[in-house]
């Protein structure tokens, strides 16, 4: 059962939280271990939580929005 909006938004806050500048690095190797898996559910609900785990950071300084 694929997550809703809200669950994608509150992962990936999670995960900033949890990482913080690390953050889309944790993402990319859960996308990675997934695939290698055959994971193709989990690897597409980790790029959905890429996408907005990108939106919520700040690339300039490499930290959550939020904490500016």
């Amino acid at each position: 059962m694929p997550l809703d909006d809200w669950e994608l938004w509150a992962c990936a806050q999670q995960v900033i939280k949890q990482y913080g500048a690390k953050a889309p690095v944790h993402v990319a190797g859960r996308i990675g271990e997934l695939a290698t898996a055959g994971d193709l559910d989990g690897v597409q609900a980790w790029q959905a939580i890429a996408e907005r785990v990108e939106q919520l950071m700040d690339y300039r300084t490499g930290r959550p929005l939020s904490k500016q």
